[in-house]
């Protein structure tokens, strides 16, 4: 695997592996939140000053943490700014926090982290009805604002579903392919798109790469239930090819099957076998990866302290 400068703290410099291994959101060991929010009915502008300086000061702290465990993938929460595209705000609050979100980009810039986002499944960009698509849109403009605000590169990506079948499934992803080239630059140089587990493989999301040049994330445990022909290199291939230089490297979401429940539920805690099993079987493959596991930080740190000891990270 390629090998890359990191730094934790500023200017002490480790050599680490290509790949970074993250998690999502929310971190459970430390008393700070980035994703606290409020009702609407109690929507103020001084609500929402006291809640996002809030949500900031805690996501700093996190990226802290994690760069104090190796950790140099993250997934920010969506609700760092309540109702950024709700009509009902109109505060300036990219104004008034630009300084702040310059700061964390600088932070994550200075230390070669990686940071994504994944909107709530209300984002269905092919919706056949229009104000779940305008809202969308309005969700999705927000997200690629945010990250501009820390002045992140291209590779911070914002990762979505396909979307609806609406009992045409060909005819949805061509509606996925038509809004998607008609977005603005900000938002489709972040756009990612992943495989489910319900409606849409990792070939129709390749499919829909060749229809966009849309980037495909590969989600590990939604293949395992909805399957694509072919073996697992050769897929991989195909989702490395939609990345480019300015993407960076490609990622691949990764989830072992919480025994006992519904085919596709995330595991409570990290399956250490299974996850290494993972790795050898991509070895061939320069990738970050994004653990979606119940007890975040718990097992990306679990999951790097085994990946070390099988000499793979």
């Amino acid at each position: 695997m390629i090998k890359r400068f990191s730094y934790k703290p500023l200017n002490v410099a480790v050599d680490i592996d290509a790949m970074r291994i993250g998690y999502p959101c929310i971190n459970r060991t430390l008393d700070c939140s980035a994703n606290k929010t409020f009702r609407l009915k109690s929507y103020s502008e001084e609500r929402l000053v006291e809640t996002v300086d809030n949500n900031l000061r805690c996501l700093k702290e996190i990226l802290a943490f994690n760069v104090d465990h190796d950790i140099y993938f993250f997934r920010i929460t969506s609700d760092l700014v309540p109702f950024a595209s709700h009509e009902i705000n109109t505060f300036n609050w990219q104004n008034h926090f630009s300084g702040a979100f310059q700061e964390l980009g600088d932070f994550i810039d200075e230390r070669d982290m990686r940071v994504a986002m994944h909107p709530d499944q209300f984002i269905v960009l092919n919706s056949i009805h229009e104000h779940v698509y305008e809202r969308s849109l309005a969700e999705l403009r927000y997200h690629a604002e945010m990250l501009d605000l820390m002045h992140v590169d291209a590779t911070a990506k914002i990762q979505i579903h396909v979307g609806g079948v609406y009992d045409d499934k060909e005819a949805s992803m061509e509606r996925f392919a038509g809004r998607y080239n008609e977005l603005d630059d900000q938002i489709k140089k972040r756009l990612v798109v992943e495989n489910d587990d319900v409606s849409y493989t990792i070939e129709d999301c390749i499919q829909i790469h060749e229809m966009t040049g849309i980037p495909v994330v590969f989600d590990y445990l939604h293949h395992h239930v909805k399957r694509s022909d072919g073996s697992l290199n050769e897929i991989l291939r195909r989702v490395d090819a939609t990345w480019s230089d300015y993407d960076g490297l490609p990622i691949y979401d990764y989830s072992s099957q919480e025994p006992g429940e519904r085919a596709g539920k995330h595991a409570e805690h990290i399956d250490r076998h299974d996850f290494t099993d993972f790795l050898e079987k991509t070895k061939e493959h320069a990738f970050d990866v994004m653990l979606e596991i119940k007890d975040k930080e718990k097992s990306a740190i679990d999951a790097i302290e085994a990946a070390r000891q099988k000499d793979l990270l």
